[in-house]
């Protein structure tokens, strides 16, 4: 017999016969369903999160002129042919600043695997407080440029960034030293030099990072500002940051840099080596909790289908005595199997997204992230494709193996035993 009508008849039948364990069956899959959805929405949404904060910040290469002790000391070339013992090697008198630093940006710039190219160099500098001078690092940056490459804006919850250009002699100031002092946007702050000199500077923005360590020291000024401030000239830059279109290419193009132009290059997994473990290591636990908790909800379904085939003896029996085969009987419980996982799993899909929709709009307020207002929720549609197919397969599975068992059944023996 080979009438797939009858044999979704008798499955209707069989499911709505027993609509407790039927229901039963079905929230195992959605709920199984629905918390892998709303566990990797928020594990991976919250990663993310954490990955941006961190890598949206940090340039794919980082060039820089590192100050250190000379390989090679005056006594070995004077002496080569002796042994020599120097101790307390002191660095180099070479400046911190990048040589020919305006024609590297230039060639870096004209380069197609390059998105884009800033400068930057920190001035340590004093707060002045009264007769109390704060630390503090005012780093000369290109506002557009960094708010264009790595969102420096998201960190100015407080003013327009963008007064740097607009108005000379202003800066945005940390939210730790802005609090300390009781300043606001507009208010007037005086920076002092290691030299002594000082600056009246207007604050046009409030930095925050979420560190009260660099909240407390850190602020941004313009290049030429930053310049000023150290006494220096115009060609004065520290540091290079280069942001790549495919950042794959980052290892390879830093030991470029560092061969071509005789500078001290780092890509952003040397930088970032001990961050990048911590991430791998979340997404593991991630992706494992999440599995454990689809393949717990297929163990579940297949217990219920397992008791029913022990409840559902007497029709087997009934079955196979008028006329079914051993295969259409299987065909009735894989068919039972595959609807509870299809309507189990597709009330999943919707109560995984309402949920995780409603934690996406919980709100959400600390220091640490200022520009965060909510809880982060990814809704990769992957994650949903992938819990459908689970809860497919595995209710087939678990439909499958009982329905073997009752392949096997001879109807003779159960009716005897009646």
């Amino acid at each position: 017999m080979n009438d797939f009508s009858l044999i979704f008849k008798i499955t209707r039948t069989h499911l709505l016969s027993r609509k407790k364990q039927t229901s039963i069956a079905a929230l195992g899959v959605t709920f199984g369903i629905g918390t892998f959805i709303i566990m990797m929405s928020f594990m991976t949404g919250l990663n993310g999160l954490l990955d941006g904060l961190i890598l949206n910040r940090t340039p794919h290469i980082q060039i820089y002129n590192e100050i250190e002790p000379s390989e090679v000391q005056p006594i070995e070339m004077a002496l080569p042919e002796q042994i020599h013992f120097v101790q307390s090697i002191k660095p180099v008198t070479n400046a911190a600043k990048i040589y020919n630093a305006l024609p590297l940006m230039e060639e870096l710039k004209r380069d197609k695997r390059v998105k884009g190219v800033t400068s930057q160099l920190s001035a340590k500098i004093f707060y002045a407080a009264g007769a109390i001078d704060l630390n503090g690092i005012a780093t000369g940056i290109d506002i557009e440029e960094e708010s264009r490459l790595y969102n420096i804006s998201n960190y100015i919850p407080n003013g327009d960034y963008t007064g740097l250009i607009k108005e000379k002699n202003s800066i945005i100031l940390g939210a730790g030293i802005t609090k300390k002092l009781s300043l606001r946007i507009g208010d007037k702050i005086q920076l002092k030099n290691p030299q002594g000199g000082i600056f009246p500077m207007k604050i046009v923005a409030i930095y925050q990072s979420g560190l009260a360590e660099v909240d407390n020291m850190q602020s941004y000024v313009s290049r030429g500002t930053a310049q000023r401030l150290m006494g220096v000239g115009n060609n004065y830059i520290t540091n290079i940051n280069v942001k790549l279109n495919d950042v794959n290419q980052a290892p390879a193009f830093a030991k470029e840099m560092t061969r071509r132009f005789d500078v001290n290059a780092v890509d952003i997994n040397t930088a970032n080596a001990q961050f990048d473990t911590g991430t791998s290591i979340r997404n593991l636990i991630t992706y494992a909790v999440s599995v454990t908790l689809l393949v717990v909800a297929g163990f579940g379904i297949y217990n219920i289908l397992n008791m029913f085939i022990y409840e559902k003896m007497d029709d087997i029996a009934i079955l196979k005595a008028t006329g079914f085969s051993a295969g259409d009987v299987s065909k009735i419980f894989i068919s039972q199997a595959i609807l509870i996982g299809f309507f189990g799993g597709l009330l999943g899909l919707i109560f995984g997204f309402i949920v995780s929709w409603i934690i996406s709009n919980t709100p959400f307020n600390t220091e640490a992230l200022p520009t965060v207002d909510t809880y982060p929720i990814n809704f990769n549609p992957g994650y949903y494709i992938f819990g459908m197919i689970f809860a497919m397969v595995s209710t087939f599975l678990a439909g499958y193996l009982p329905s073997r068992k009752a392949k096997k059944i001879d109807p003779v023996e159960i009716i005897r035993g009646k």
